[in-house]
């Protein structure tokens, strides 16, 4: 007898929704998705998003969190809208899965990331 649990194959189905639903390419959703499958806290963190609708607290990178990356996706959204502002147009789901890859990158290589967050003075980083 072989048992198979399908709570991936539901995490994967949530996600590859999520990322069509924010208009992320096939590619991108793979390159997300590597991530979580190589990053257990980054994964759990996701699967606490799907079922909670809010991110966690964990994981931090040096103290940064997951909402420290979602606003400064939405600021950056913002200036390439040059709105100053979040607007209808904001698709806040593109912005959390930003979020995610923004602090899988930083947990793998921090020096750029950190440097980004450190300089925008709307971070309040905590530890």
């Amino acid at each position: 007898m072989i048992l198979f649990d399908q709570t991936k194959l539901k995490v994967y189905d949530g996600f590859t929704r999520l990322c069509e639903y924010a208009g992320r390419t096939k590619e991108w959703q793979q390159s997300l998705w590597n991530e979580f499958l190589v990053n257990k806290g980054l994964y759990d963190a996701f699967v606490y998003y799907l079922e909670q609708h809010a991110l966690p607290e964990t994981p931090k990178c040096e103290g940064y969190s997951l909402t420290d990356c979602f606003v400064w996706q939405m600021e950056q959204d913002n200036l390439r809208r040059d709105t100053g502002k979040n607007t209808a147009q904001c698709n806040k789901e593109d912005m959390v899965l930003r979020a995610f890859l923004m602090m899988a990158q930083m947990q793998r290589q921090p020096a750029e990331h950190l440097r980004k967050l450190r300089e925008w003075k709307g971070m309040d980083q905590t530890m």
